[in-house]
């Protein structure tokens, strides 16, 4: 069955998550298919891309698929795994994506939204980042994307605690741009999504990739990338990333020791 739903209607393109029974983890599958509709989105006549859950959805998404990441001894989330494939075709699209987001925001799926250049939410949205509840160590680009996006203070609060930053604080914050009550969310979202479809789909495509050069410019010394891995593969390497794994699979509390 498919994971993704997409439609075009009057330059606006929609990818709908739509995997319920696994509240729309982020699948090899569910993956695959975004990239897919992405790219024919992108071929076609869509000027801007809604990414949003299916109606009614209580959780946007549950993040990257636990169970697809490796037990122990493998970075967990190397270059080319589906989920880092995703966040930077969605960076690098010359289109404006707008996540429409209402419900439950975890893990890897943080990364995703924020991913979007435009984030609209309803009073039920609420973004929790999960890698240290399963030790899992998280990307040096994507932590430096949520530093760029919310601030060195706030991205500690998020990962360290993994509890939930409610769409009241996250407007606040700037993370959110709009918050909007859910009657009138899709309406908003799509008026928004139609007022960018009518601009120079040339400027924007050039102004986009000028804002991503310039947000992402932090140069890394030889020597502090190096570092960076190392502190990851202290992790990954650890017998805490294996519980963390097992626990999840097994449906329980891990256990961690700090080794």
């Amino acid at each position: 069955m498919p994971k993704v739903q997409t439609h075009l209607r009057d330059d606006i393109g929609t990818i709908i998550m739509n995997n319920p029974e696994k509240l729309n983890v982020l699948s090899s599958q569910m993956v695959n298919e975004m990239l897919q509709a992405l790219d024919a989105l992108e071929k076609g006549k869509a000027r801007v891309i809604v990414l949003r859950a299916y109606e009614g959805a209580k959780v946007w998404s549950a993040g990257h698929d636990v169970n697809e990441l490796p037990v122990a001894g493998r970075d967990p989330l190397p270059y080319d795994d589906p989920l880092e494939t995703i966040l930077r075709t969605i960076q690098a699209s010359p289109l404006p994506v707008i996540a429409m987001i209402d419900g439950g925001v975890w893990g890897g799926a943080c990364d995703l939204a924020l991913s979007c250049d435009i984030l609209i939410g309803s009073p039920a949205a609420s973004l929790v980042m999960t890698p240290a509840k399963i030790s899992v160590p998280y990307t040096a680009s994507g932590i430096l994307h949520f530093i760029g996006i919310m601030g060195v203070n706030i991205a500690k609060e998020m990962f360290f605690s993994a509890q939930p930053l409610s769409a009241e604080r996250a407007v606040k914050l700037g993370i959110l741009n709009h918050l909007v009550p859910v009657t009138e969310l899709e309406h908003f979202t799509y008026e928004l999504a139609g007022s960018i479809a009518m601009n120079s789909p040339l400027s924007i495509k050039v102004i986009k990739e000028q804002i991503c050069l310039l947000a992402g410019a932090h140069p890394l010394s030889p020597h502090t990338f190096e570092r960076v891995q190392g502190l990851r593969r202290l992790v990954y390497d650890s017998d805490d990333y294996a519980e963390g794994i097992n626990a999840f699979r097994d449906k329980r509390l891990p256990h961690f020791r700090g080794e």
